[in-house]
């Protein structure tokens, strides 16, 4: 979609919001019940976002349950949780009985206590179970995402009877793609398609459609994991077992799609400094409380660089010169390193085994790339610089001080996550502050320290 796309779909919905306002002021709201089924759930997120608070229940009771519990999932938790209040205790039940048991499930652990035991208690009794099992698992595993709404055969079944009993569950899952054969145990034991039934005669076996060699997940494995599998595979879904081998639900892609969103997420969080979610509704103590253990520890870091500006102030005192490009070199450092952690984060995943050998490969590539890197910003700013400055000795020392240090920093960001790593701590908490700040200390000691060695040069 094009932005001209886009931004008419934007006026299509703003146009919508004030046609839904007019009609709930008229009493004729329920007429535009057919026009809601055009558009999808997220569009009418947006529009209940948009609406008027005193329009927003009439709003709800014109949609069907099905499609306003797609709707209200697209919201943020704490609104989602406002929609259900406002909504009748029979239509919430209807509602929450609808929802995705997996989504169902991150919800309820949003909600306190009394909220919870109550939203709980307006649910079928089944429903209910479901959501309180799949709360039971670790909110970042497998089990912690899947849903309990899948579709399955025996080996046995005909054709026929598999498409009958697609037919009757359809409105009960989103996800018809993939279709699994279990055994009496209830073992997953094969895969098949809907689109392998549409092709197959009736009377054909689903034992000979069907794949048997399936890719299965146990519960308790980390949902990164499991992401990675879909991009390994490229799947649609992929079926959970308990530790007696049986299938108690299925991950599908959309919920993989959120897992990599908060993951990319978290560590973008991480990589500035703080390990929790700031974001425009988030009150600016909350904002200022979660930023700050960082960047006092970074504040006092900071007054080290200057107490290394004073211990070779003598030098500084006798090449003024050298305080051009002190920003230059520090941030060129900063910049490298940076650079080398970001890289280093996403190859730290749990498929990628960091053993010794892969740990002393990627040190001496990153070696190699700091030194490449060095050599040619060591070279071009050491000619600058003589230019600049008259000094040719002076580019030098600039030169030789930028390559050092952009190995030094390129290494440091390589090294500084892996060893955390090793101590089992999260690589991305050696944030992108974290790094710039040592490396400016490195960088400047560094600096200062060649300077200092080749004063009778420069003066």
């Amino acid at each position: 979609m094009n932005d001209i796309d886009i931004r008419s779909r934007e006026q299509d919905l703003h146009d919508l919001t004030l046609t839904i306002e007019d009609a709930v002021r008229r009493g004729s709201i329920e007429e535009m019940h057919d026009e809601f089924e055009e558009w999808e759930a997220y569009d009418l997120a947006t529009i209940y976002l948009a609406l008027n608070e005193a329009y927003r229940p009439r709003f709800m009771d014109a949609l069907d349950t099905e499609l306003l519990a797609e709707m209200l999932s697209e919201l943020e938790p704490v609104v989602e949780i406002e929609a259900l209040y406002i909504l009748s205790k029979d239509r919430a039940a209807q509602v929450l009985n609808r929802m995705d048991n997996d989504d169902l499930a991150d919800l309820m652990g949003e909600m306190t206590d009394e909220v919870r035991e109550y939203m709980l208690s307006i649910m079928e009794a089944s429903e209910r179970e479901t959501v309180r099992e799949l709360m039971n698992y670790g909110p970042e595993t497998a089990g912690g995402i899947m849903t309990n709404r899948y579709v399955w055969f025996y080996a046995k079944y005909t054709v026929r009877e598999a498409v009958e009993k697609v037919k009757h569950f359809a409105d009960l899952t989103n996800d018809v793609q993939d279709l699994y054969v279990l055994n009496q145990n209830k073992e997953v034991i094969g895969l098949t398609t809907y689109r392998d039934l549409v092709l197959a005669s009736d009377t054909e076996l689903i034992e000979h459609l069907m794949r048997e060699n399936v890719v299965k997940v146990s519960a308790d494995m980390d949902q990164e994991a499991v992401a990675h599998l879909f991009e390994q595979y490229d799947l649609v879904s992929i079926p959970v077992e308990n530790t007696a081998g049986k299938l108690i639900g299925v991950v599908t892609f959309d919920d993989v799609l959120d897992v990599l969103r908060e993951e990319a997420n978290e560590d973008i969080n991480k990589l500035a400094g703080t390990d929790k979610t700031i974001d425009f509704n988030t009150h600016f103590l909350t904002a200022a409380k979660r930023r700050l253990p960082w960047l006092i520890m970074l504040l006092f870091l900071g007054l080290l660089s200057g107490s290394i500006i004073s211990i070779f102030q003598g030098t500084l005192s006798q090449v003024v010169a050298l305080t051009f490009f002190m920003p230059m070199i520090a941030g060129m450092t900063g910049n490298t390193g940076t650079q080398s952690l970001a890289v280093v984060i996403r190859g730290l995943t749990p498929q990628n085994k960091m053993n010794g050998g892969a740990i002393l490969r990627l040190l001496w590539r990153e070696l190699r790339v700091g030194f490449t890197i060095g050599a040619v910003c060591g070279i071009s700013v050491a000619l600058v610089a003589g230019i600049w400055q008259s000094s040719f000795a002076l580019g030098a020392v600039i030169g030789f001080s930028l390559i050092l240090t952009i190995v030094i920093g390129t290494m440091a960001g390589t090294i500084i996550p892996i060893l955390l790593h090793k101590l089992k701590i999260d690589p991305a908490v050696a944030s992108g502050p974290l790094i710039t700040t040592l490396n400016d200390l490195f960088s400047l000691t560094v600096y200062f320290g060649t300077a200092t060695l080749f004063i009778s040069y420069l003066v």
